[in-house]
């Protein structure tokens, strides 16, 4: 119904423009038909629909007419389209030059949909003023969030894929004595100390806004305890050091936060640097000092990060550094999508999930493998930008920008599910069919039948054809004659009733697609519902192994679906949307 809907808005636009804003019901019908042939055996049930839609394009004015025809569809104008993105807005205190931004992820995961959003906006102010962008492996937690190998690596070709170019690439834990020479510095300076109260009494401490017995030790015993974690006089939890703020601070995590604690690494060994060391920055820390020493200058990240960019300001105070613009923006959430890394990871483990790109994911490995192309994601992070608001992305409207950009250079196939036989018949030598490749293409592929030729309809066409005329697809117009048996298989002969299209225009005749059995190909479409996945078995058009992998194209009736593999024994398909 939608999809219909969105037909007769394009074509009555179309139409209205060309003939002085004005639609005609009739004509935009015609084009209606001829996009979405199988509408027409039940056009009356969608009289409705049509005629409020050509009824609202003709209360437009013409100039907003034009304006819509051509931001969405200036080929049918004949006009070739302007690329208009949105603009970002400029970067507060930006100097042409010299802006420094960086892409931090952890690399416990591959990236999903949420990641690409600061991956791309920092690229793009970086390249806007002329700048760099920093990719930097935020990997200082062994533990809790451990990284595993492969993430770093999967990571990057995701940037890749996405068009992200870095200028500089650092790993956290191999600075790991720079953080440690930062930390001495703090404690020189009596701007940090070792805690070694149990978890219990700090936390009762802090949330009375007292101090802990060692935070007014002497510089020498600081620096002295320091040493003793370092060498590892103290396990997990024994001692941590603390950043001096504001005891009093209205957020009770803000007050003396942890910068650097303790990790057996002999139970949970680092991937890259193994057991080497046990204490380990915390991500406030370890961010906050990578961001001056590697020059950032504007930090793009979620909103999430408020309470952190506060946690940071206290250590470049008391550092005598200056603090980066941070511009915060809200999250960004696609309804009907899982996104979250921790449910990502528990549904692999309940659904016995193998890949990160299987379709049901959110990686963007899985958006890629499913058929959403890059300048969707593009169009959707440039759409939603830096606003500080949350943006709830539904599926149906990524679905509607991704058919934008694939819709006019996807190939059409005719697909068949759940075939039966059919043999063509009642006329003699042969007949050309003709199949468009693209609708607003000349090209078409030309089959030649003969009588006695084999192809393949589904069961469901079947049914609705059994009593009347109907055409097959590009060939012409049948009707159901008799019915044989081979190896105790129905064949329906169907007898060749005209070949004209007005005649089916006239009969009101349905039109089916169709397989020639000898030009097919077996196929599976696997199609992605919630945490399930579905697989169905097709037969296409054998032409489709002119496709490659990760070609996306159009399966009549069904809808799109991207070219996982195809050889000439089999096709593999993940579908993408109607």
């Amino acid at each position: 119904m939608r999809r219909l809907r969105e037909v007769a808005y394009k074509h009555a636009i179309i139409n209205a423009v060309k003939h002085g804003g004005r639609a005609d019901l009739k004509a935009v019908i015609s084009k209606i038909v001829a996009e979405v042939p199988e509408v027409k055996k039940s056009i009356k049930e969608y009289m409705d629909i049509i005629k409020s839609t050509v009824d609202e394009v003709n209360k437009l004015p013409l100039e907003e007419q034009l304006k819509i025809a051509r931001e969405n569809w200036p080929d049918l104008l004949g006009e070739k389209r302007e690329e208009r993105e949105k603009e970002l807005p400029p970067l507060k205190g930006a100097i042409h030059g010299k802006v420094v931004t960086r892409l931090a992820p952890n690399p416990d995961f591959p990236l999903h949909l949420g990641n690409a959003r600061p991956a791309l906006l920092s690229y793009w102010y970086a390249k806007m003023y002329n700048g760099k962008m920093i990719l930097r492996f935020e990997d200082t937690d062994p533990r809790i969030k451990a990284p595993y190998p492969e993430a770093y690596n999967l990571i990057k070709e995701d940037l890749k894929w996405l068009g992200v170019v870095w200028d500089e690439e650092y790993v956290q834990s191999l600075r790991i004595p720079l953080f440690y020479s930062v930390a001495k510095e703090l404690l020189k300076r009596g701007s940090a100390y070792v805690d070694l109260c149990d978890t219990k009494t700090i936390r009762a401490l802090r949330a009375r806004g007292k101090a802990c017995p060692h935070r007014d030790l002497p510089v020498e015993k600081q620096l002295e305890e320091f040493d003793k974690m370092l060498e590892g006089h103290y396990g997990e939890g024994e001692a941590v050091l603390r950043i001096k703020t504001d005891l009093s601070h209205p957020d009770v995590s803000v007050r003396d936060w942890i910068a650097m604690r303790v990790i057996d690494t002999s139970k949970t060994p680092h991937p890259v640097v193994g057991d080497k060391y046990t204490v380990w920055p915390t991500y406030n820390f370890a961010a906050g000092v990578d961001d001056h020493l590697m020059g950032v200058t504007h930090i793009l990240r979620a909103r999430e990060h408020l309470t952190n960019t506060v946690k940071q300001k206290y250590l470049y105070d008391h550092m005598e550094w200056v603090y980066p613009e941070a511009v915060h923006f809200g999250r960004l959430s696609l309804e009907g999508l899982i996104l979250s890394k921790s449910k990502m990871r528990k549904l692999v483990l309940e659904e016995g999930i193998s890949s990160l790109a299987d379709p049901r994911l959110g990686t963007i490995q899985a958006l890629r493998r499913r058929g959403i192309v890059r300048e969707t994601i593009w169009r959707l992070v440039k759409d939603v930008g830096v606003k500080p608001t949350d943006a709830k992305i539904s599926l149906v409207n990524l679905y509607a920008l991704n058919r934008s950009i694939i819709d006019p250079v996807a190939n059409r196939y005719m697909a068949v599910e759940d075939p039966v036989f059919m043999e063509l018949s009642g006329f003699s030598g042969e007949l050309e069919a003709s199949i468009p490749v693209h609708p607003s293409r000349s090209e078409t592929y030309k089959y030649t039948v003969k009588q006695g030729d084999i192809i393949l309809v589904s069961r469901q066409d079947l049914q609705a054809v059994k009593s009347g005329v109907f055409r097959l697809m590009g060939m012409g117009n049948f009707v159901i004659s008799r019915v044989n048996t081979w190896n105790n298989t129905p064949v329906f002969v169907a007898s060749l009733h005209s070949t004209s299209y007005e005649e089916t225009k006239r009969l009101g005749a349905p039109i089916i697609q169709w397989v020639l059995l000898r030009e097919s190909l077996p196929g599976e479409l696997h199609v992605a519902q919630g945490v399930k996945l579905l697989k169905k078995q097709l037969y296409l058009e054998r032409r489709v192994l002119s496709e490659r992998p990760d070609s996306i194209i159009q399966l009549y009736r069904l809808g799109f679906a991207r070219v996982d593999s195809v050889s000439e024994e089999a096709v593999s398909l993940i579908f993408t949307h109607d």
